[in-house]
This record gives C-alpha cells, structure tokens and sequence, in this order.
C-alpha cells in the first residue's frame, strides 16, 4: 500500500484528499473491507483529522456518495438523469462483488449519515427530477420515480433476484421508460446506451 507524502496544513486539501481516497477505497474494496485508517494513510492525513471533518466512516461514505452525485447531476440533463440512474444501479457492482447500495444501505446505522443521505443525495436527485413534470404533485411524482428506480437497483443488485438479475439492461431501461413517461412526462429512459 502507498502512502501519499505528508501535506502543509490545508484543511480544505486535507479533506478532498481524504475523500478521494475514501471514494477509490470503497470502489476498489467495498465499504465494509475498507478502514478509516486505510483512507488516512493513502490521504497522507491524520486518522483524527478524517473524524473531525466527517465524524465516522458511515458519514464519510455518505459524503462520498454526495460528491458524487453532486458530479451526476451536474454532468447530465435532467431529461437524461433518470436513465443514467437506473443503469448505474443496475451496472455497478464492484471487483470484490459488493454493490455501492450494499454500503448506502450500511451507513442508515449511523443517523447522521442517513440525514446526510436524505437531505442531500435523494433532494439533489428530486429536485432535478420533479423538472420533468409540470403537475402540481412533482415532488411526489419525482420521489415515486427516484423510489421505484433505487428498488429496482435493489432487487437486481443487491439482491440478485431471477428474472431480474438476469435481464439485459437494455429491456430494465426500455419498460421502466414506458412507465416512467406516465409520471414524468419528459423523461429520455430509451437512449442509446
């Protein structure tokens, strides 16, 4: 394992540098096999410093998971968000076989993690997706859709239930889709992949 040179005191670069690490810990290990020790040391950073700006490893996942949709969001169009969601649920499970939801799923232990998880990850992703509806209701209708697309990430993923685990990705987005227009009317489920 490689540890990063040690930095000036920088608490901004302290963080991102911890949380770079975290994100390239948990992709290449999974939450549970990866130690907070194991994300200061490859940060070259302080163990105490990692509790301070995130108080435990279920918060810094969350954070993680936060930065990154924070990257989805703003990359893509909301017409195209609901699509590329649900082929990141169904398309990403690790080397070591574990399923981000897995970890997003372990960090609702800690409260302040699952606070974080509400507040930030599933408001970020309402927000954009209720622009695709002009009813009164497109919070809710949002919700529904956001709801319907992580269970389905669910029960494939996590899960690994027949039929579902073993359909194309194509098909899951191609029926979600036909449903989905019916909630949010402008929504681009059947893109090319």
């Amino acid at each position: 394992m490689t540890q990063a040179p040690r930095r000036k005191r920088d608490s901004a670069a302290t963080k991102e540098a911890l949380l770079n690490a975290a994100s390239e810990l948990f992709t290449e290990r999974g939450f549970s096999a990866t130690t907070v020790r194991d994300v200061a040391a490859r940060a070259g950073a302080n163990q105490a410093l990692l509790f301070r700006y995130f108080g435990s490893k279920q918060e810094l996942f969350a954070a993680v998971l936060t930065r990154n949709s924070e990257q989805v969001v703003a990359e893509l169009s909301a017409e195209e968000l609901p699509r590329q969601l649900l082929l990141n649920l169904i398309d990403s499970a690790q080397p070591n076989g574990e399923h981000p939801l897995v970890a997003m799923l372990r960090s609702w232990s800690d409260e302040r993690a699952a606070e974080m998880l509400r507040g930030e990850l599933g408001a970020r992703y309402t927000e954009r997706l209720a622009e695709l509806t002009d009813a009164d209701d497109a919070m809710l209708r949002a919700d529904l859709v956001l709801a319907w697309v992580f269970g389905i990430g669910m029960v494939r993923s996590v899960l690994g239930k027949s039929p579902l685990v073993e359909a194309d990705p194509d098909d899951i987005v191609r029926y979600v889709s036909r449903a989905a227009s019916a909630i949010l009317e402008r929504t681009d489920l059947s893109g090319d992949r």
